[in-house]
């Protein structure tokens, strides 16, 4: 029986820390805050479960060699000492010193703004076509790739799916969960991690920072302010609020009687339909 079996935790077997981790044993095993007892540093590696396609794995493994980091720093996925990106289910990452902050959100779309120009060139990848997890479902119904009425019964989509109206900005490559995967450090360039990929003009990944801002961790209307150079913003704050609403759908259900005693989207929906409203 291996030390996780033992314990009841979820640590990478110990074949999989010395593929990666030159010279760590179980005793160098640190757990990472945040990552549900399956995300591990190991010396100067982070080791979790892959939980991407393998074809999504490799495709940021090339992206990030051909892109100018120079102004961030950015976590790519790490080879063992076959070259192999998994071994056992597992992948590695480098640790990358910093923290995610509270009310830095404007700090973190400045940074999404840099990631943005540097991927800007980059085309679409093949694997977004085939992603069905309940995110990109959420994507999707958010932009009308996908029927929304299977989720008009989730609480606000119907009435932000009302204030809906189309929006022609130029897609690109974006991180669309950026609000807590940029750390900060007092002396390095910010660090951004867990690249969810997306295919769609850049104002929405600052959208959804703003969607998780309100609605998660206590920001107010002003900081709308920290967007209102985009054109649009309404537009994609309804889209950022669907996205997130429809991804949770299946995985939050709701009260039989269909009411949410403390529901943290109420002032972050009014937020995007007034701000809609206004650019109509």
């Amino acid at each position: 029986m291996s030390m996780d079996d033992e314990s009841g935790d979820a640590r990478p077997p110990l074949p999989v820390v010395r593929a990666f981790a030159t010279g760590c044993d179980y005793s160098d095993l640190v757990p990472l805050e945040g990552g549900q007892s399956t995300v591990w540093r190991a010396g100067s590696v982070v080791l979790k479960p892959l939980d991407m396609a393998l074809e999504a794995l490799q495709w940021l493994a090339d992206l990030v060699r051909s892109m100018d980091t120079r102004r961030f720093r950015l976590a790519a996925p790490e080879r063992a000492r076959d070259g192999r990106l998994v071994v056992d289910g597992w992948t590695a990452w480098p640790y990358l010193v910093g923290a995610h902050a509270i009310a830095r959100w404007a700090d973190i779309i400045a940074v999404g703004h840099l990631f943005h120009a540097a991927v800007s060139g980059c085309p679409r990848p093949d694997f977004l076509a085939t992603r069905r997890d309940r995110w990109a479902m959420g994507d999707r119904v958010a932009w009308g790739e996908t029927r929304i009425d299977p989720y008009l019964d989730a609480r606000h989509v119907a009435d932000l799916a009302a204030h809906l109206r189309p929006v022609a900005d130029r897609p690109q490559l974006v991180h669309a969960d950026l609000t807590g995967n940029v750390l900060f450090h007092p002396t390095l360039p910010p660090a951004v991690i867990d690249v969810s990929p997306y295919w769609r003009p850049t104002p929405f990944a600052s959208a959804v920072v703003v969607a998780d801002a309100l609605v998660w961790e206590g920001a107010d209307e002003s900081l709308l302010q920290a967007v209102d150079g985009e054109p649009r913003m309404g537009q994609y704050l309804l889209r950022a609020l669907i996205f997130r609403l429809v991804a949770e759908h299946p995985a939050r259900p709701q009260p039989a009687d269909g009411r949410c005693l403390l529901d943290p989207y109420v002032r972050a929906v009014r937020l995007a339909i007034e701000t809609a409203a206004q650019e109509a």
